[in-house]
């Protein structure tokens, strides 16, 4: 019986889970396959503009210095809405990343 609370947590973490993706879904009003989409738009765009952003920055500076790394972190900063908005056009939904990152920018002017 060592195991016994590890079982019962895992149903309430998964019923935690699905609400948490059922209260998105109904945010951002998406299907399932929606929202599906859209977290691999995320992760890849995210993904992308990593690698994207290592490329440029550690191709300049050096990847042990304090400026290499601010640099880095500036780039991602710049990189990721270019990457997801690109990202999210052939998965269909540009619509949604165009108006998301709308948002983000709105909050940053105000």
């Amino acid at each position: 019986m060592p195991f016994q609370h590890d079982v019962v947590f895992l149903p309430s973490s998964k019923k935690a889970s699905f609400i948490m993706f059922e209260k998105l879904k109904n945010k951002w009003k998406l299907s399932s396959l929606q929202l599906l989409l859209v977290f691999i738009t995320f992760a890849l765009g995210g993904s992308s503009c990593s690698w994207l952003s290592k490329k440029i920055v550690f191709a300049f500076l050096d990847q042990n210095s304090v400026l290499g790394w601010i640099a880095y972190f500036i780039c991602v900063c710049l990189l990721w809405p270019l990457c997801v908005l690109v990202i999210s056009i052939p998965l269909g939904q540009f619509t949604f990343f165009k108006n998301y990152v709308g948002k983000i920018f709105k909050r940053f002017r105000s």
